[in-house]
């Protein structure tokens, strides 16, 4: 019997596993996308926070790496986002994930480009939009994920099964996910494939400095914050101390982006400052509890999904 229910997204992708390695930010380079995309899954190269000339050159650095499929992750709300896109399909990048934006504004470009085209959500209604917007596939996020989180707080076990009745287009699921049995489980609600994020940003090939990996290691108390302004999950620190001790006396979303100011995450996640940076992370954190090779952390998933997989007869 095949290993993965068909159909599913690894035949829109090209690639072996319909696994796919979120775009993160300070996380996901052309190190990781390659090593992500030789282990047959999709490798995705975060554009978030950086310049679109650092983006060319991640892209070109990953494809003298591998010649399997890697993709752009590009968030709509990012300054560079359009510069980005053109960029990405400048470089002729095959897949095209977005996200926080409307996936209306930037379809026709990227269909025009013939690239497939997947956005991320955090409900149904919104997975819908993309389906008539001319995506390919959506991705969608429960609440449990790491980074810029959706503000309904649908977990992912709630959202995958009302996203799959709600639209015709492949779901991928995403948001909690670090194990095979996690994965076998969202093929069990009707998923198409898994996004993986935290498990991905915590490898040897993840650009995200080696104290971040350390710390999300060694800590698991992670919460949404930043509701009023741009909803993130967090690792506890300092800084996001700070952000709830404003929230809890009523602080408004002025006052929350002057001590978020800029830069935070690449602080957090980029250079390692474990007090004064945002270590975005998801729940999964309290599963995480070491820093493997792509390679091994892949070989890994696969084996505890067929494990899963054989308990229930499958």
């Amino acid at each position: 019997m095949p290993r993965w229910p068909v159909p599913n997204v690894a035949q829109l992708f090209g690639i072996e596993h319909p696994i796919v390695q979120a775009g993160m930010v300070y996380n996901s380079g052309a190190r990781l996308a390659a090593a992500a995309a030789e282990a047959g899954c999709l490798g995705l190269i975060g554009a978030g926070g950086r310049r679109p000339d650092d983006l060319r050159a991640e892209i070109r650095a990953a494809r003298a790496l591998t010649s399997r499929p890697v993709g752009v992750n590009i968030p709509l709300i990012d300054k560079h986002a359009h510069e980005s896109l053109d960029l990405a399909l400048e470089e002729s990048v095959g897949v095209l994930v977005t996200s926080a934006g409307s996936p209306a504004r930037v379809a026709g470009r990227i269909k025009a480009a013939g690239a497939v085209f997947v956005h991320v959500v955090a409900t149904a209604a919104l997975a819908r939009k993309c389906e008539d917007a001319g995506c390919d596939a959506v991705v969608c996020e429960g609440f449990e994920a790491g980074g810029h989180n959706g503000r309904d707080e649908l977990t992912t076990l709630v959202l995958v099964p009302a996203c799959v009745s709600a639209v015709d287009i492949p779901v991928i699921a995403a948001g909690g996910i670090a194990t095979g049995a996690q994965i076998a489980a969202m093929f069990a609600l009707g998923a198409a494939g898994v996004q993986v994020g935290s498990r991905f940003a915590v490898t040897r090939e993840s650009a995200g400095h080696e104290a971040f990996k350390r710390a999300v290691v060694e800590g698991d108390d992670t919460r949404l914050v930043l509701k009023k302004h741009v909803p993130v999950r967090l690792l506890r620190n300092a800084f996001r101390d700070r952000v709830e001790e404003l929230e809890a006396r009523g602080a408004g979303r002025e006052e929350l982006a002057v001590l978020l100011g800029e830069g935070r995450a690449r602080r957090g996640m980029g250079e390692g400052d474990l007090e004064e940076g945002e270590l975005e992370i998801g729940q999964v954190a309290a599963l995480i509890d070491d820093v493997p090779g792509v390679a091994e952390l892949v070989a890994r998933l696969l084996a505890q999904y067929d494990a899963a997989a054989a308990r229930f007869g499958g």
